[in-house]
Formats: structure tokens, sequence, C-alpha cells
């Protein structure tokens, strides 16, 4: 079982948001979104080893990695301008949202026994939505987002 936690994500993204009637005037307005997104994550999958094992002490092992977890995220969109959305349509909706999505989790790492029970290791993973919940907090809703991940530390194994 894995639990990540990733640190929130800032950006900000050029958008234009078009008028719904022709006699609106402008048609478009350009505008700047400053967006925040956190993303909590849950797997439960399986580790099988292609070269060595988890009990290998005098070499390196090489291992895949395959799950299934669940993201649930927030996002929160604020605009550089009001505009009423009564008279114009815009990607995203400015204010804030909860989200989830189902994921296929995959992998490949490495480990090296250091002594005993104590295991440098280093991996590197993939969470693909697996399932659409559409948000129209998110400005790409269509298998977003699709988080890679690298990482390296020890592992400590208890019999």
């Amino acid at each position: 079982m894995w639990v990540s936690y990733i640190i929130p994500g800032k950006f900000k993204n050029s958008l234009s948001a078009t008028a719904k009637f022709p006699a609106t005037s402008p048609q478009s307005i350009a505008f700047v979104n400053k967006a925040k997104m956190n993303i909590k994550q849950v797997s439960i999958g399986w580790k099988h080893y292609f070269k060595g094992g988890s009990n290998t002490d005098d070499n390196w092992s090489l291992y895949g990695i395959a799950g299934f977890g669940i993201i649930g995220g927030y996002v929160s969109n604020s605009f550089n301008t009001t505009i009423d959305t009564s008279l114009y349509t815009v990607p995203v909706i400015n204010g804030a949202s909860k989200f989830k999505r189902l994921t296929a989790d995959l992998g490949l790492g490495w480990e090296f026994p250091v002594s005993g029970d104590l295991v440098i290791y280093n991996d590197l993973t993939v969470w693909v939505p697996a399932s659409d919940y559409p948000s129209k907090y998110l400005l790409i809703n269509n298998k977003a987002p699709l988080i890679v991940s690298f990482h390296l530390g020890l592992r400590i194994y208890f019999d």
C-alpha cells in the first residue's frame, strides 16, 4: 500500500472568455487565471521482482509496480478581472472545488541492500487516471491530472 502527499501546485493560464451573444461587445475578453491545486493519493497494489528479491542481501534488485488508487484533489481558480458569466463563456469556473479520479498505478524501480534490512531504493511511477469525473473547475478534464513521480529513499524491511 502506498500513501502519497504532494506539495500544492500554483500556476497561471492565459485564457479568453467568449461572448454568448453576437450583440455583446467586446466579443472576447483576455484574462489570466491563477490556479492552485492540491492532490492526495492512496494506492494498493503489487510489487514483482524481475531480478533479486526483498530478501536479497548481496546484490541489487529490479522490480515492477502495479496497482489501483484514487486521487483526491482540491482546485481553486481566481481571475485577474471580473467576467460576467451571463454574457461570456469561460473555460473554467472562478472559485474552488474538490475532484476525484480512479488511477491505474504503474512503476519500475531498483533497490540495493546497505546492511541487514536497510535498503536504498529508487523508483519511477505514473498514476494514469482511469476514470473521468468532469469538473468545470479544471481547465483540462480528459485524463488529468497525469502524475509522474520519482522516489529515492531508504526502506527498512521488518521480518
